[in-house]
């Protein structure tokens, strides 16, 4: 589930929006907090090996769950996509996108391949609750039985790829959208969890 975030400038024409998954965000603190708490006792607490263990337990741990619940967002502009995934952020202009599609996962394709939206996970079981819902007629209504029942209920990724792919379509034909994807590596994210990962097997192995 996602939950869109909008904010405008004067260069744009439409608002900008910003998805992420509130349910990967809530996840994500309660992991670090857990992961402190243990990890800042055994660093008080603990013999020198206990702690020297701790410390690159915390150096691994903390920047992989941030970089897999808080870091991922997806954020459309008027001319480009940006995708933020855990070790990579990959800006992509509307003229090099071909496709965005939600079917286990959200991916977006371009003529070099394909990349995933960490930010807007697809849940089976909301598309199944809302495919039945649908099918009896359930959406929302307002003030009575059958009144104004509104429009066809849509799972979160579903609405959001819909969403993406109109603000597509508004620059298909715009000069400032074209241009090739490009991406980068989030070695703030890698390093620590290179060198957490290393020193945790040494101190284990020791």
């Amino acid at each position: 589930m996602t939950s869109p975030e909008s904010s405008t400038t004067p260069q744009q024409k439409y608002a900008e929006r910003t998805y992420r998954s509130p349910a990967a965000l809530v996840g994500g603190v309660l992991l670090l907090l857990l992961g402190l708490w243990l990890g800042g006792d055994a660093l008080l607490r603990g013999v020198a090996h206990t702690k020297l263990t701790a410390a690159f337990a915390l150096l691994l741990g903390v920047p992989l769950v941030a970089a897999y619940t808080l870091r991922p967002l997806v954020k459309a502009g008027d001319d480009r996509l940006l995708v933020r995934n855990p070790f990579r952020t990959i800006t992509l202009p509307w003229g090099a996108v071909e496709d965005l599609r939600a079917s286990f996962t959200s991916e977006v394709f371009t003529a070099d391949g394909k990349y995933q939206l960490w930010a807007v996970p697809v849940s089976l079981r909301q598309r199944k609750k809302v495919g039945k819902q649908a099918a009896r007629g359930a959406a929302p209504r307002r003030f009575g039985p059958r009144v104004d029942a509104g429009p066809v209920p849509r799972a979160m990724a579903d609405q959001t790829m819909d969403e993406l792919r109109e603000i597509k379509e508004r620059a298909a034909h715009r000069e400032s959208a074209k241009g090739a994807p490009v991406v980068r590596w989030a070695y703030g994210f890698i390093g620590p969890c290179v060198v957490g990962a290393v020193g945790l097997i040494v101190m284990l192995a020791v």
